[in-house]
């Protein structure tokens, strides 16, 4: 089994930091189970990226896009497998307008 290295874009790091601030304001004991939560989520994805739901992939017209949920937590991972990684696009809690939090690039 290959295992691909993963590579997040600034977005998905921004999304990322949003999300521990929630946190560190809301539950601050959280913080720590959900960024090792997010770092297995980034595992299994390496080590299997076709396990993920390519649920948004063609509402989103974003074709081998794919998400996997946080164990334990409501955020996605939104990624996409590259000949050579797998690229993070995108962690968004599972509630929220993911189509149009996916468009936004801010």
């Amino acid at each position: 089994m290959t295992v691909k290295p993963v590579l997040r874009v600034a977005r998905a790091d921004l999304d990322v930091l949003e999300a521990i601030d929630h946190y560190l304001e809301e539950a601050p004991h959280a913080v720590e189970a959900f960024v090792d939560a997010l770092d297995e989520t980034y595992g299994r994805i390496a080590r299997d990226p076709g396990l993920g739901s390519p649920r948004y992939a063609h509402e989103l017209d974003l074709p081998g896009l794919r998400h996997w949920r946080c164990r334990k937590f409501p955020y996605l991972v939104f990624y996409r497998e590259a000949d050579d990684c797998i690229l993070i696009l995108r962690v968004l809690h599972g509630l929220r307008d993911i189509p149009q939090r996916m468009r936004d690039a801010d």
